[in-house]
């Protein structure tokens, strides 16, 4: 992502978290006005959480200028993980919204108080359900749009919101048909729901700072776009590292023919270098070679008797690397066991036995590998 795009996709984000600042407030200011003036618990927590609301989108606006801050000495690697940063604040502050409601509710069922609806009250109600539909959507769509997981979460949040304004609406209702209040009951089930809202919201921020596997679709692509060059006859170990929303660094490594010179591998790599981040914005850091026997069919031979023997395991899900030297009596290759292995490196071992047993006069050099963006 050039400057020009990260500018423009902080002013979005900007944008659309000042609209909901100001929906949020204004939603507030009439809620809790009205849920004072009909003792209603139930809209006077709706009233708190549009103002918990303004408050994420607030921390989302601070977030993300923050994170558009250029890189420095300290952080080369830029700011953008900030962002990820503010969705677990906004995580925090729906789990605690959730919880100090459903405190207030318990205590209005252990000490109830009747409401006092009005047709007024009820029709604004209404509205602000409809307003809380189109922001949730409008808002959740332009996170999409930018991928900011702020903006998403924020959304989320509204949507949900709608439906707690709905269900406000609901126990009116009943009250006024059967004059049986279920203000304090729907109050902690609002919570309830909100309180399961923000974990998953937090679950989902912790994972992307702890780390995730790489994104499927963007590996795939990018180890074609390796292996479209005609020299490369294989890409594997590829490492992306997220710094931020769009902003990815990684590694890679690819099988040459082993009789490629040095100023032949440091054209091809600088190639690979420019066409990975022309098509997917990624900034390769490091390529890794492995040479490739070509030349002694004998060798070629044992290559693919070694290779039948490892894939022949269930678990593994590669292998790349080889290289044999007869001269040394040395054989070396990688082998990818998948996590959905009960004991990885059992595994391991069972692989190595077998292929040693093959070839007991080499000695054997076998690297196990993790594919990072297993299915």
């Amino acid at each position: 992502m050039n400057s020009m795009q990260e500018k423009s996709r902080e002013k979005t984000i900007i944008r659309t978290s000042i609209i909901g600042i100001i929906a949020n407030v204004c939603l507030a200011a009439f809620k809790a006005v009205i849920g004072m003036m009909t003792n209603s618990i139930a809209i006077v927590l709706d009233a708190v959480n549009n103002i918990s609301d303004a408050g994420s989108s607030l921390i989302t606006i601070v977030g993300t200028r923050l994170a558009g801050r250029e890189p420095d000495k300290k952080h080369p690697f830029g700011y953008g993980r900030i962002e990820y940063l503010s969705a677990m604040i906004i995580s925090v502050i729906v789990l605690y919204a959730g919880i100090t409601s459903l405190v207030e509710s318990v205590k209005k069922i252990v000490h109830p108080e009747t409401p006092d609806y009005t047709p007024v009250s009820l029709i604004i109600v209404a509205v602000a359900v409809v307003v809380k539909i189109l922001l949730g959507r409008y808002v959740k769509g332009v996170g999409k749009k930018v991928n900011s997981d702020s903006l998403i979460n924020s959304g989320q949040d509204a949507t949900l919101d709608s439906i707690i304004s709905a269900s406000t609406l609901a126990a009116a209702a009943i009250f006024m048909l059967f004059h049986v209040s279920l203000e304090a009951w729907l109050g902690a089930v609002i919570s309830v729901v909100i309180i399961k809202s923000g974990i998953e919201m937090l679950r989902d921020t912790i994972s992307q700072i702890l780390g995730e596997r790489n994104d499927v679709e963007l590996a795939k692509s990018i180890r074609k776009t390796v292996t479209g060059f005609p020299e490369v006859q294989g890409a594997y170990d590829l490492v992306l590292n997220n710094y931020g929303p769009d902003s990815w660094n990684g590694s890679i490594h690819i099988e040459v023919p082993d009789t490629y010179s040095a100023d032949q591998l440091d054209q091809l790599i600088r190639e690979i270098t420019l066409q990975v981040f022309k098509e997917h914005r990624v900034i390769l850091t490091a390529i890794g070679v492995y040479s490739v026997n070509t030349k002694d069919p004998e060798v070629i031979a044992v290559q693919k008797k070694v290779r039948e023997t490892v894939l022949a395991h269930e678990y593994v899900r590669q292998i790349h690397g080889f290289y044999l030297q007869k001269e040394q009596k040395a054989m070396r290759f990688d082998i990818v066991i998948s996590f959905d292995a009960e004991d990885r490196r059992a595994v391991y071992e069972k692989v190595v036995s077998d292929v040693q047993k093959q070839f007991p006069e080499y000695r054997l050099q076998v690297a196990m590998d993790t594919d990072f963006a297993e299915e």
